[in-house]
């Protein structure tokens, strides 16, 4: 489960070096991507091989696999072998959670909801029995994730669930101090605010973030 304090996950990793070099500024969790529209996209094999790592030298840190619409059919034990933690990122409804949960109850499972308007917040917890954390990220026609675009702050005033929530979308330097006082998510998730290119994190941008949210 998450803690009270606000956890920090860095999202779209792409090869193990930056895996360990963002681990060691002292994350909390680190997240690829196993979506294979996406920029950050990476194979089973590349992912193994940086959660393996993260494990055997930062056991601590939640790795997180990001995917997306998995038909319940094809996933199997072998498919999340390295992981900690699934997030799922795509419409999944609520006895697919329900599912997920019963056969895979050694697993963290955090579902994300991409937030249009405010109705789209008001479903949520009705997910509470089945997952152990809610991500919000910004609504956008093209893609799914890391797009970059923030959710309108009306849409997150006084939010609040029984389960611990990350806020997800146009994560940045500008924008932290209103985060961190007036929307005071349980986590942060950052991806393409401190990439030089997809996949490819700024690791004195990431510092930055870091410093701020982290003091």
């Amino acid at each position: 489960m998450l803690e009270a304090k606000t956890l920090v996950k860095i999202c779209g990793i792409t090869s193990v070096d930056q895996a360990l070099q963002i681990a060691k500024l002292g994350v909390d969790a680190i997240g690829v991507i196993s979506v294979k529209e996406s920029p950050r996209y990476i194979s089973q094999k590349i992912k193994k091989d940086i959660f393996r790592n993260l494990k055997k030298n930062f056991p601590k840190i939640k790795r997180v696999s990001v995917v997306k619409n998995i038909p319940l059919e094809l996933i199997s034990i072998n498919s999340f072998d390295s992981e900690n933690v699934i997030q799922l990122h795509g419409d999944e409804s609520l006895s697919y959670c329900k599912r997920l949960r019963r056969e895979f109850p050694q697993i963290e499972i955090w579902k994300a909801f991409r937030i249009k308007d405010r109705e789209d917040t008001r479903e949520i917890e009705l997910f509470s029995d089945f997952i152990d954390a809610v991500l919000l990220d910004s609504w956008n026609e093209k893609t799914y994730g890391g797009s970059g675009i923030r959710i309108n702050y009306k849409y997150l005033e006084g939010l609040k669930f029984s389960k611990p929530w990350l806020l997800a979308g146009g994560i940045s330097t500008d924008w932290l101090k209103q985060i961190l006082t007036e929307i005071k998510p349980n986590g942060i998730d950052i991806s393409s605010s401190i990439e030089s290119a997809p996949g490819i994190k700024d690791l004195n941008e990431t510092k930055k973030l870091l410093k701020i949210i982290k003091g």
